[in-house]
């Protein structure tokens, strides 16, 4: 979002030109209290008066809430408001950590994603698990997967497996899904694949019981991923400019 800029001298003449609350409310999509309230939050540059008490918006405002729009939609109104705040207030370093926080979240999440791809990559590679006829004890999954039964009561206590109880005498019995779920885990662990993509995975394969599905799943995060990181790049493009314009961006 651009806010257009006032021609030099308009509203008074001044260097920046001058907007009445209103005009940069409506241009920008905006109510006049929501003006007020990010002048008050900081996310606009404090604002001057008349000798009558009317604020005064100029141009540094207009390109201010442009950034703040673009940074919003890059990163987010809590990051946004962060950095904005930090300009306004002379802070540039804590401008520029909360934006590297936003770029690094993004890039775990990308890195979150390229695990659990990898681990449904290995499930798949080695084709579906052998099923049993019927719900096993934990001793007969334990057995099946190569490991003892404290692992899969460990196992269970991090969500991965949700065995059920016998009625009559409370011992764990894992229907036909969680033995193949318990072959899942067990040969993602072997391979060192960490426990947040090997839940990612299994949460994925309960929900849709498809890997194609899977995988067109992760396409679509993958692409989602893509266009924020685009957002984000135009989000920086648009704080620079506005820094540039405020003088911070000389070395």
């Amino acid at each position: 979002m651009t806010v257009p800029m006032p021609a030099a001298g308009a509203r008074g003449g001044d260097r920046e030109g001058r907007w009445r609350a209103a005009d940069l409310a409506r241009t920008a999509g905006v109510s006049v209290q929501q003006l007020r309230n990010y002048v008050a939050a900081g996310v606009l540059p404090p604002v001057g008066r008349t000798a009558g008490g009317y604020r005064v918006y100029t141009g540094t405002h207009a390109r201010a809430l442009t950034a703040a729009r673009d940074m919003a939609a890059g990163h987010g109104w809590a990051t946004a408001r962060a950095v904005m705040r930090a300009v306004h207030t002379g802070d540039l370093d804590a401008a520029l950590a909360a934006l590297d926080e936003s770029h690094a979240r993004l890039d775990r999440e990308r890195g979150e994603l390229a695990a659990v791809r990898e681990a449904l990559d290995t499930v798949l590679a080695h084709g579906a698990p052998p099923a049993p006829r019927r719900g096993l004890r934990i001793g007969q999954v334990a057995a099946a997967v190569g490991v003892r039964p404290p692992v899969l009561r460990l196992w269970e206590e991090r969500g991965l497996l949700k065995p059920d109880r016998d009625p009559a005498t409370g011992y764990r019995v894992y229907p036909v899904g969680e033995v193949r779920a318990a072959h899942v885990v067990a040969l993602l662990r072997r391979g060192h694949h960490p426990l947040a993509a090997v839940r990612a995975v299994l949460d994925e394969l309960r929900a849709t019981g498809d890997p194609d599905r899977v995988r067109g799943e992760l396409d679509e995060r993958e692409r989602d991923l893509r266009r924020r990181s685009l957002h984000r790049l135009r989000a920086s493009a648009a704080l620079h400019a506005y820094l540039e314009y405020l003088g911070h961006t000389a070395p």
